[in-house]
């Protein structure tokens, strides 16, 4: 079965990073995007080791991206007793379309910066 989501979109806020017992870094950040019916959707996108803390580092609130990933869905029991769902992408990739430009150093080479 193939799982492959490609999305482009604004970052709703800064990322956040945390990091795991054994110290591997893991991060999520929402993501607004454009539904077919011309309206906003939004989702969560979590990346990790890598991915995650360059993430921090340069992405923030309201940043134009590419992000290709895998459909992750997680179901669990609300407190009604009812079954919920959400859908989360995990990033492999993330591409920059338009940023602030906060974090690159002006004095590096742009072929040398992440992503």
């Amino acid at each position: 079965m193939i799982n492959n989501v490609v999305l482009i979109g604004n970052l709703g806020a800064d990322p956040e990073v945390f990091y795991n017992s054994e110290g591997t870094p893991y991060g999520s950040f929402s993501l607004a995007f454009r539904s077919s019916r011309k309206m906003t959707g939004w989702i969560k996108v979590m990346c990790f080791n890598k991915l995650a803390e360059l993430s921090e580092k340069y992405l923030h609130k309201g940043a134009k991206i590419v992000v290709s990933g895998t459909l992750d869905q997680n179901k669990w029991e609300g407190d009604d007793g009812k079954t919920r769902t959400s859908f989360q992408i995990i990033a492999n990739n993330i591409e920059f379309v338009k940023t602030d430009g906060r974090g690159f150093d002006e004095n590096k080479n742009p072929e040398e910066e992440p992503f």
